[in-house]
C-alpha cells in the first residue's frame, strides 16, 4: 500500500485519519504564506530564515513550481555582495515584540558595505541546502506541461550564478585554510543552535557587558525548558556584539573571534549541495573551469570529513580551531559523511551501525526508531530542549535523502514511513520528544510540513 498524496485533505498515512486539530501539510504552508516567501511558523519565527526557505521550496515544488521558485528568489534578492546568503531576512511588517535579536540589533547594513540596505538582514549564514532545493524544483517540472518546464529552466539559469557565488564564499571566506570544512562563527550558523556540540567552545567565551535585551521566544512556548537557556543566550548575544565590532569583516573575525569551529554537518551539506550544483552547471552548460572548481570542492570536502572521523565513536566530529581539539559529542551531526556521500563501504557500514545502535535510533526507550538530535547516552542530552535531544523531522529528511543516495533504499523507506507515522500522530511540530512523541517547539512548522510533502511525493511515485 502506498501513501495517498492528498495535499489538501487529511490522510498522511495509509489507513490513518488526521488527528483533530492537525492541518495537512499544504494548508500549513498556505497558512504561513506571505505571498513571496513563507514564515517558518505562525508566531515564533516571523521572518525569512535561509535554510528553512530552502526546505520549504522543496515541499512547494510538489504544489506550485512558480511559488517554489519565488520562495528562493526572494531570499536570493538579499544575498550579500560577498556571496553570503544571510541566515535571516527581516520582515518589516512583523509585529513588535515578535522576535529578538531584531534588525536594529544586527545593524548589518550600517556596518558592512556588503550587506543589502533593504530589506535588513542578519550577519550570519546557515547550511547551504539551496542548490538541492533549486535542483528539486527543476526535477519536479520534468515531463510536465511546456510552460512549467520553461519556467523551471529559466529559474535554473538565473539561480546558477547566485549559487556559485554563495558556494564560492563558503569555500574561500569561510575556509581560508583550504581545508574542505566550513568555519562557523556562531552556533546559530550551524542550524543546531543549542546542541551540546558547542558547549565546550561556548564555555571558553568570556561574556563582556551586554546591552540590555528581552527575549520574546519564551512568550511563544508553554515550557521554557524547550528553548536555549539564559546563559546560552548571553553568550549568543555576546558573540553577535563581537561580530559587529569586527564589522562583519571575515579576516578580522578570523583573527580575533573567540568562537571558530569547523562544522562537519554544515560542511557535509555543502558537499551534497555542490553535487547538486554540478548537475545544475551541466544543465545550464556552465564553463568547464567552473565545473572543475565545483568537483574540486566536492573531493576536498569528502577528504576532510574523512580526516575528522572518530573510530571509537564511529562518527565525524567538529573541530574547535581555538582549542585545537575535536568536539567529542555524539549528535546527528556526526553522520556528516553519510550526508556528504561517497563513503567507502567500510565507512558506510560503521555509520549505519551507529545509526541503528542504542546511541541513536536503536535506543529501546524511543517511541519510534528515529534518531534523537543528541544521543541519549550523552551527558548533555535533554529530551525536551531544542537540539539537545528531540527528534527533528527535517533532520530525518536529510538522513532519508542521504540513505537513498547511498543505495540504502530499505533503510530510507523505513525512515520515511516512520517519520510520517510520527507526523500523523503529532502534527507538524518543530520537533518531538523522543520517548513520548510529544510535539514540541512551535506548531504548524513550515519546514516540517514541506518535508512531509516530499516524503509523500516519494511514496506516491
Amino acid at each position: 500500500m502506498r501513501e495517498e498524496l492528498d495535499l489538501e485533505g487529511a490522510t498522511i498515512r495509509p489507513g490513518h485519519e488526521k488527528p483533530a486539530g492537525v492541518n495537512p501539510p499544504a494548508k500549513v504552508l498556505r497558512r504561513n504564506d506571505l505571498k513571496s516567501w513563507t514564515k517558518p511558523a505562525p508566531t515564533l519565527y516571523p521572518h525569512q530564515w535561509s535554510w528553512d526557505s530552502a526546505f520549504i521550496a522543496l515541499g512547494l515544488a510538489h504544489l506550485d513550481n512558480r511559488r517554489a521558485a519565488q520562495e528562493l528568489e526572494t531570499l536570493f534578492a538579499s544575498q550579500w555582495a560577498s556571496g553570503k546568503l544571510p541566515h535571516v531576512v527581516f520582515n518589516p511588517e512583523a509585529p513588535p515584540r515578535s522576535y529578538f535579536p531584531d534588525a536594529e540589533r544586527w545593524g548589518s547594513a550600517a556596518l558592512s558595505s556588503d550587506a543589502p540596505s533593504s530589506p535588513h538582514t542578519s550577519g550570519l549564514c546557515q547550511p547551504p541546502v539551496h542548490a538541492i532545493a533549486v535542483l528539486r524544483i527543476w526535477e519536479t517540472a520534468q515531463g510536465k506541461d511546456e510552460s512549467r518546464v520553461e519556467l523551471a529552466c529559466a529559474f535554473l539559469r538565473d539561480s546558477y550564478p547566485r549559487l556559485l557565488a554563495w558556494h564560492l564564499y563558503l569555500a574561500t571566506a569561510r575556509d581560508p585554510e583550504g581545508s574542505g570544512l566550513v568555519t562557523i562563527y556562531h552556533p546559530w550558523e550551524s542550524g543546531t543552535d543549542n546542541s551540546p556540540r558547542w558547549d565546550k567552545a561556548l564555555e571558553a567565551v568570556e561574556v563582556g557587558e551586554l546591552p540590555p535585551y528581552e527575549r520574546y521566544d519564551l512568550e511563544h512556548v508553554t515550557d521554557p525548558s524547550q528553548r536555549p537557556t539564559g546563559e546560552e543566550y548571553d553568550r549568543y548575544l555576546w558573540l553577535l556584539e563581537l561580530l559587529k565590532r569586527a564589522r562583519y569583516e571575515e579576516a578580522e573575525i578570523y583573527s580575533s573571534h573567540p568562537f571558530l569551529v569547523k562544522d562537519v554537518f554544515f560542511s557535509a551539506i555543502l558537499v551534497a549541495a555542490n553535487e547538486a550544483l554540478l548537475k545544475i552547471a551541466a544543465a545550464v552548460d556552465a564553463p568547464g573551469e567552473e565545473r572543475e572548481l565545483i568537483e574540486g570542492w566536492i573531493g576536498r570536502g569528502r577528504e576532510s570529513l574523512d580526516a575528522h572521523w572518530d573510530p571509537d565513536l564511529k562518527l565525524c566530529l567538529d573541530y574547535d580551531l581555538r582549542a585545537e581539539a575535536p568536539a567529542r559529542v555524539r549528535t546527528v551531526a556526526g553522520f556528516a559523511p553519510l550526508i556528504a556521500g561517497g563513503s567507502s563501504p567500510e565507512r558506510l557500514k560503521d555509520l549505519l551501525e551507529t545509526l541503528d545502535s542504542e546511541a541513536f535510533a536503536g535506543n529501546p526507550r524511543l517511541r519510534l526508531p528515529l534518531p534523537p538530535s543528541t544521543s541519549p547516552k550523552e551527558p548533555g542530552f535533554h529530551p525536551r530542549s531544542y537540539w539537545r535531544g528531540p527528534v527533528w523531522p527535517v533532520a530525518n529528511w536529510l538522513l532519508w535523502w542521504s540513505l537513498l543516495r547511498a543505495g540504502e533504499t530499505e533503510r530510507a523507506e523505513k525512515m520515511r514511513r516512520t517519520t510520517l507515522e510520527g507526523l500523523a500522530d503529532g502534527g507538524f511540530a518543530e520537533y518531538f520528544e523522543p520517548f513520548t512523541g510529544e510535539p514540541l517547539g512551535s506548531s504548524d512548522q513550515s519546514w516540517t510540513a514541506a518535508v512531509a510533502l516530499d516524503f509523500l511525493a516519494a511514496g506516491s511515485g
